[in-house]
């Protein structure tokens, strides 16, 4: 299995929870090998993508899966976890804060706070 990285909005996730799963043709970073360093960074690059897809204040999220292909299209429950900001920033700020970890079954709780 590899890890994958999805950088998204919260109103994107809502539309990968409808569907069922996240399509192919969303982007997303590999963690080049299993080290902590190399899972942050892949999480660094999807939290700076989330940022630029942001159209003004809100809020970052990084949808993090274990797939076996990584350019494929994957069902929800592939995901293990979801970082989000824990509160709306604006994403031209020069220090963002680190983003929060929620657990799958959060999911629901995150996107109702939007």
């Amino acid at each position: 299995m590899t890890r994958v990285y999805l950088p998204t909005t919260l109103e994107e996730l809502a539309v990968f929870v409808a569907a069922g799963e996240v399509p192919a043709s969303v982007d997303r970073y590999v963690a080049q090998d299993e080290s902590e360093d190399s899972e942050y960074d892949a999480l660094a690059a999807a939290a700076e993508d989330s940022a630029e897809m942001l159209a003004g204040p809100g809020r970052r999220v990084v949808v993090v899966a274990e797939v076996a292909d990584p350019d494929a299209a994957f069902a929800l429950d592939r995901v293990v976890a979801v970082h989000a900001d824990d509160e709306v920033v604006a994403p031209d700020a020069r220090d963002l804060p680190d983003l929060g970890w929620y657990a799958t079954q959060e999911i629901g709780a995150l996107l109702a706070s939007r």
